[in-house]
């Protein structure tokens, strides 16, 4: 079952504090009345990550509580990042139809996700993979859904991206596999098809190399202080294998897995 989350917001200065909310209420605006803009103001855009966190943890306190982090990265090496996702966005079961009226660019990502079966309190000991992998429940071939404040994310710098929820408009996720522990992901395909159509087809094609429990394992240690300890029920999506691709109404977004298997939705 999804539970809520809170979020630690950043500290920062009076004046940091000051400008990252204004650009919260930009990005809020733009989000509640689907009129995305071009870009935040140059004086109100994060030019940190803590800044870009900070403008993260605004935003999903006023959207409410939220069902899990999406956490990446751009190599096998990089540090990753992470967004909380909030239920506001649409937490479904494949084979749904997505009907809300706010969604405008209807971005879809392949990606593998977790789902905690025990809580990560916070503490001061490292967990290790070991203790990471015990607590997981389950893991599940998923959707992420896009729906960035900016009218064209490409266009927009990677802090204010990162501050906009890492884009994050909802989750869908597919069956459990149940062998994922013996799974070997440096063999795993996915295809991706939009209205029958295959948009892409790649193997080992995650941009944070397929040691996902590294992910899972950073955002319980490293993240903590931000998510107060990840909780049982918390899904934890762990990057795209595809890159992002853009649907319509009306469309059908199926993503397959060769061993994690399948999920797909339907907008209306």
């Amino acid at each position: 079952m999804v539970t809520g989350g809170t979020v630690h917001q950043q500290e920062l200065s009076a004046l940091e504090n000051d400008r990252m909310r204004q650009a919260a209420e930009l990005l809020l605006a733009a989000r509640r009345e689907v009129r995305p803009i071009e870009n935040l103001p140059e004086g109100l855009r994060p030019h940190t990550i803590e800044q870009a966190y900070a403008l993260q943890d605004i935003i999903a306190v006023a959207l409410g509580p939220f069902g899990g982090w999406k956490v990446g990265a751009p190599s096998p090496d990089a540090t990753p990042t992470y967004a909380p996702m909030p239920l506001l966005g649409g937490f479904t079961q494949s084979g749904q139809t997505l009907s809300e009226n706010w969604r405008r660019y209807r971005g879809v990502e392949a990606e593998i996700a977790f789902l905690l079966g025990k809580d990560l309190p916070v503490r001061e000991k490292p967990y290790s993979r070991e203790e990471v992998i015990d607590v997981i429940a389950s893991a599940h071939p998923a959707i992420e859904l896009l729906e960035p404040a900016f009218l064209d994310p490409d266009k927009v710098d990677r802090l204010s991206m990162i501050g906009d929820l890492q884009m994050n408009g909802g989750f869908a996720y597919g069956p459990a596999f149940p062998e994922w522990r013996s799974s070997d992901l440096t063999k795993e395909t996915v295809v991706v098809s939009i209205d029958g159509a295959v948009r892409f087809e790649g193997t080992a094609s995650n941009s944070a190399g397929t040691d996902l429990i590294r992910l899972v394992t950073w955002l319980a240690n490293e993240g903590q202080r931000r998510t107060a300890g990840l909780k049982a029920g918390d899904w934890i999506t762990t990057g795209s294998w595809c890159g992002k691709f853009t649907a319509s109404a009306g469309s059908e977004v199926r993503v397959t897995f060769s061993t994690f298997g399948s999920v797909q939705i339907y907008f209306a």
